[in-house]
């Protein structure tokens, strides 16, 4: 079911005009579309990618070469490479192949990658000839030594080396030393998708390739269905499982193939867990995932492997029907083997041909040969009375092959495809693409849509029928005003008493920038004019004070020195302290009487009433009050500090000991040249009391003053001021009746044409909506049609028999009039 073009740009534009019209909604436009937008991508995409993903050796390749039924993707056990290749749909006579090469850099990456695992360790330059001669002999020896090269993983790593470098020689002239060169197939002289995959499927080509893309004429790939097999998750090389990770996680990827191992590894890995989980936050998957546990015939041979199977199915994947058991192997070769008879000894001549050419020119058993025959042998699957199949010892395993398919033909063939798992992998996944697909893509974008469409309706209803239900004469809408004023006005006080609390909270808190910003500069110029009165405190001024108030006596005590400092240093912190209040609170109700003018119900005010209630007026005699609350806890607090701290002469504490040592210096002589000698230690000593008590009224005790005052008087002129407002009732009707009038023939026109709007943002919705539901009609999604907004009569009716919230709807209309 193909969309063409134009179809796909009416369906954007439908939906991009429900989204629209959200957006133009102050209470709707903060709704996710983000799933509406993916859903929509989806159906409009030409392309729909459907990624093969999970380890390697699972089975990608051979399951999709077996889906195709075509020898198309290179299919070995070995290293996994980064090799990404992509099968999209071509006519029959454009099939073509596009093949892009790893650079140098990358070969070289891998190459000494497989050197280090093989113990190859002294290899540095992998280009020279003698170099990848002797790792050729080394890769040789290796493969001999294991006896093959799928006998042991460590066979298998000196294999993929030996490709590797055969690639790497055979293609050095299509090889550039650090960038991708690509190459259609006709620059290889290929004449056909055949000869080109050929090449591709060949190991050492395949071994040097970073991506291949063939176009291929296979009903599954049109409509835009495009095949991605890519690398393993648990690839030896971090950058190639990443690369299958962030194709998963691509917004392009529509529909994951997951091929999982449990079937002949018991259990899933970690990397297969992970996969699942990244899947799970891809929005443009969703639940379109089918989950392949291939290489099921190892589960025919091991109860174990077959109860662990269906329990971790039954566990985990019973949320899903689009669960499948395969064998790749077993069900492509047979869709292979049954092109071919006794004249080519059942591909052992043509298919088989390159398998079976071993070390030292002895016949080697292809793979697909030997499981073939212990699904004859022990499988369980064929039924005696049907099969009788013996696998003769004497015989050599392709021997044995060619003898039981001649017996058995192409019965035998046909029993081995169905239990394969493959043909009903194929039957479904071919369902899906071709019959599904849309539907479910459209169901999905519906179901996104129906919440927002839900919304917009009851919002539209709601919008229609309170414009309705206005007045539609002057002398009605004015006796509608009239009844409502009263109810405003004590909104209004409401509001201003709730404002008046947030302001004050706002500061307590400390979530009031300026005010923090204030204080903090209160507390800088203490602290700074502090340490400016100790450098420059003068011990012979105080001294000469001291002396003055005592005309008997030519000399004073260290005691009387300190005295003075006391009262000098107290009185001019208390002259800073009380400066930066008064700012801080002229600052504050500066900031208060700005907020409040700029507040809705401050307008309000002026439209019911024609002045602020003698809101201003209250405030600014509420701010002469404040500042001398503060004036006065300021004095107070700095009275306070002519007084030694209470621990200044404690034993022990330094202070003390500054004192003594103080002491001990002015006592040196009579005069005033020893006090003044003494003039640092005795600053010091005053520093050490001063201090403590300065930074405990800034960081403490004067900001708790501040707010207690602004609370004590403010929340009550806040509440008393409601009052007031409310009892303006009488001056607001007879100031409304003077501009009532004009008022209500302004609100009827506003009301007629915000009313106009609603009902053209209604034929907007319901245009797009029934062209929509038009495509899911098509579709037979009928339980997934999105609601339209019926005639007027019905509007009525339906809301009528709604429970609605009359405050959040006029709220809403009066916030339309005001924009408007």
């Amino acid at each position: 079911m193909l969309i063409d073009s134009l179809h796909s740009q009416n369906i954007k534009s439908q939906v991009e005009s429900i989204l629209q019209l959200l957006q133009q909604e102050n209470t709707l436009r903060n709704c996710n579309i983000n799933p509406i937008q993916i859903s929509l991508e989806k159906i409009i995409s030409p392309k729909f990618d459907i990624v093969f993903a999970g380890a390697f050796s699972a089975g990608k390749s051979m399951l999709i070469n077996a889906l195709l039924e075509r020898e198309l993707l290179y299919s070995a056990e070995g290293h996994a490479t980064g090799t990404e290749c992509k099968i999209e749909y071509a006519v029959a006579d454009k099939e073509r192949v596009i093949l892009t090469f790893l650079s140098q850099v990358e070969i070289t990456e891998q190459a000494l990658n497989l050197c280090q695992q093989l113990g190859f360790n002294t290899v540095s330059n992998i280009h020279a000839s003698e170099v990848l001669d002797l790792l050729n002999q080394g890769c040789q020896a290796i493969l001999e030594q294991e006896g093959g090269e799928s006998k042991s993983e460590r066979a298998k790593q000196a294999k993929a080396l030996m490709l590797l470098i055969e690639g790497y020689v055979v293609n050095s002239d299509r090889i550039h030393a650090i960038n991708n060169n690509t190459y259609p197939m006709e620059d290889f002289n290929f004449t056909n998708l055949k000869e080109a995959a050929g090449y591709a499927r060949r190991g050492s080509n395949s071994a040097v390739l970073k991506r291949i893309e063939y176009y291929c004429h296979h009903p599954l790939l049109q409509d835009g269905n495009v095949i991605i097999d890519t690398p393993g998750i648990d690839a030896p090389v971090d950058k190639d499982a990443q690369l299958t990770y962030n194709k998963i996680q691509h917004p392009d990827t529509s529909a994951v193939v997951c091929v999982l191992k449990p079937a002949a590894a018991g259990d899933m890995t970690k990397e297969e867990t992970q996969l699942l989980e990244m899947m799970r936050g891809n929005g443009g998957i969703r639940d379109r995932v089918f989950y392949v546990f291939n290489r099921i015939d190892e589960t025919w041979y091991n109860q174990q492997l077959r109860s662990r199977l269906d329990n971790l199915i039954s566990d985990q994947f019973h949320h899903t029907s689009k669960v499948f058991k395969t064998s790749g192997l077993l069900g492509f070769y047979g869709s292979q083997i049954k092109q071919t008879n006794g004249n080519n000894q059942f591909g052992l001549d043509s298919i088989f041909a390159e398998s079976i050419k071993g070390l030292d020119g002895e016949e080697e058993t292809p793979q697909f040969i030997n499981e073939f025959l212990r699904y004859c042998a022990n499988s369980g699957k064929l039924a005696p009375s049907q099969f009788r199949i013996s696998v003769n010892s004497f015989e050599t395993p392709n021997q044995n092959y060619v003898r039981i398919l001649s017996e058995q033909g192409t019965t035998l063939i046909n029993q081995l495809i169905q239990d394969s798992g493959v043909e009903e992998f194929r039957t479904a996944i071919t369902r899906y693409l071709t019959e599904e697909k849309r539907p479910q893509l459209f169901k999905n974008l519906a179901d996104d849509l129906e919440d927002i469409c839900i919304q917009l309706k009851k919002h539209y209803q709601t919008l229609q029928n309170n414009l309705y239900s206005q007045p539609q004469e002057i002398e009605a809408m004015k006796e509608q005003e009239l009844q409502r004023l009263n109810q405003q006005l004590q909104e209004v006080g409401n509001e201003f008493s709730q404002h008046m609390a947030m302001e004050i909270n706002q500061i307590t808190t400390n979530a009031s920038h300026t005010f923090e910003a204030d204080f903090q500069q209160l507390q800088s110029r203490m602290i700074h004019r502090l340490d400016e009165l100790l450098d420059t405190f003068s011990v012979a001024e105080a001294y000469r004070s001291a002396t003055l108030n005592h005309p008997r006596n030519a000399t004073a005590p260290l005691i009387a020195i300190l005295v003075e400092a006391l009262y000098y240093l107290s009185n001019q912190l208390e002259d800073i302290l009380i400066a930066s209040s008064q700012e801080v609170i002229a600052n504050i109700f500066q900031q208060l009487i700005g907020n409040i003018r700029k507040s809705e119900y401050y307008r309000q005010l002026y439209r019911l009433l024609g002045n602020d209630s003698g809101i201003e007026q209250e405030l600014k005699q509420l701010e002469k009050d404040v500042d001398n609350a503060i004036v006065s806890a300021a004095r107070i607090e700095c009275d306070r500090f002519v007084r030694e701290s209470p621990r200044f002469y404690d034993e022990g504490t330094f202070s003390i000991y500054q004192f003594r040592q103080t002491l001990l210096q002015t006592s040196q002589g009579y005069d005033c040249e020893s006090m003044m000698e003494a003039e640092p230690a005795i600053r010091q000593l005053l520093k050490l009391d001063f201090e403590p008590k300065v930074s405990e009224t800034i960081r403490k005790n004067f900001r708790q003053v501040i707010n207690q005052t602004l609370k004590t008087l403010l929340l009550p002129m806040a509440d008393k001021q409601t009052d007031v407002i409310l009892q303006q009732y009488s001056h607001a009707r007879n100031y409304l009746q003077q501009t009532l009038e004009k008022e209500a023939e302004d609100k009827i026109l506003s009301n007629q044409r915000l009313l106009s709007e609603v009902e053209q943002k209604i034929e907007i919705y319901n245009h797009a909506i029934n062209a929509i539901n038009s495509n899911l009609q098509m579709m037979g999604l009928y339980e997934h049609l999105l609601p339209v907004i019926n005639d007027v009569d019905e509007v009525m009716d339906v809301v009528n028999h709604e429970i609605i919230d009359t405050t959040l709807v006029n709220n809403d209309v009066n916030n339309q009039l005001l924009n408007n």
